[in-house]
């Protein structure tokens, strides 16, 4: 009889024990569903937990894996700040209800305008440009100028591109669509299409790889892309050309993150998300993956500063998630697949 009751209050404050320990861990713990693999975050969750004692759970997972999962838990869902690349997917979290508004002085402080939400749903934390790489045997760089001028016919059979199924080159074209409209756009991609090598490929290391072997001469691609080929083999005969420096300015977009309109903990994910976008984590969360930081008080790793200075288009990069739709349309008119 007293072994009994003995055995019962132990089980009962074992599962006192357990709730509150529960408790206690999740108030000090915040959860992450992140694009970016984890070798590219983990450095900087590690920093954040030796600053302020949160713990971060992270889940990696594809961009439309986890927007998808976010949908289909709801109200359910464990995570408390989505981390994604390009303007295009971190529009369509918000659009799909995902993400929410959130006021911080320091975000604002840090990020520019044109590279976060206007209703503060979400923040760029990092900045990626995408742009004209060639083969410095084949061209020269007074022979390159625009985006657009890829698309007369010196070029026909010398530019290489990834597939229009990208994200990527969905934002590029939507950022012209807004500058440009939609026929001049249109016109400019069936040009790009007219002056393929070969068919469009599948990656950017890819295209880049057939550049430098001379089956073609010029490509598109985002900058961090280039940075870890040269990286890997310095020898090939590679360059960066930074386009339309007379006009608006190189095409740029981000890699991001918001906090989701179910999190559990919204004070730890701002305070990450402010974390993130301090000058101590900036080159963490850039350097780790070759890109520009996000913050302007900043500087570039020396690698990426290297590849030189250039004018980055001040158009806000939700423009990319907006026209997306028509951008995607205009590509399959064009015959760019």
């Amino acid at each position: 009889m007293l072994r009994s009751c003995f055995n019962r209050y132990l089980t009962a404050m074992f599962c006192c024990v357990t709730l509150f320990g529960t408790s206690v861990s999740h108030a000090e713990q915040v959860v992450v569903y992140s694009a970016r693999i984890e070798q590219l975050i983990k450095p900087m969750f590690d920093a954040f937990t030796k600053e302020t004692g949160i713990a971060v759970k992270f889940v990696t997972d594809k961009e439309g894996a986890l927007l998808a999962r976010l949908k289909a838990e709801g109200k359910n869902t464990s995570a408390d700040m989505l981390i994604t690349s390009d303007a295009g997917n971190l529009w369509e979290a918000a659009r799909e209800g995902l993400l929410r508004p959130i006021e911080s002085k320091t975000l604002e402080a840090n990020i520019p305008a044109y590279l976060r939400d206007p209703q503060n749903q979400w923040f760029g934390l990092s900045v990626r440009a995408r742009t004209i790489i060639y083969n410095t045997q084949k061209v020269k760089p007074a022979d390159l100028s625009t985006y657009e001028a890829l698309a007369d016919p010196k070029w026909k059979e010398r530019l290489c591109l990834r597939t229009s199924k990208k994200v990527y080159n969905q934002s590029l074209v939507a950022m012209m669509i807004a500058e440009l409209g939609e026929a001049k756009t249109e016109q400019i991609v069936k040009g790009w299409v007219a002056n393929l090598a070969t068919d469009p490929l599948s990656d950017e290391t890819k295209a880049m790889e057939f550049v430098a072997a001379g089956k073609c001469d010029v490509t598109l691609a985002n900058t961090y892309y280039y940075g870890r080929l040269m990286e890997k083999n310095p020898s090939l005969p590679l360059a960066i050309f930074w386009p339309n420096q007379a006009s608006n300015g190189v095409h740029v977009n981000i890699s991001g993150a918001g906090v989701t309109r179910h999190a559990h903990n919204v004070p730890a994910a701002i305070k990450l998300l402010e974390f993130l976008s301090s000058e101590k984590a900036q080159n963490l969360f850039a350097d780790v993956n070759m890109e520009y930081p996000a913050n302007p008080k900043v500087k570039t790793a020396p690698a990426v500063a290297a590849w030189g200075s250039f004018k980055q288009n001040p158009i806000n990069v939700t423009t990319a998630g907006e026209l997306q739709a028509e951008a995607v349309k205009l590509m399959d008119r064009a015959g760019y697949r």
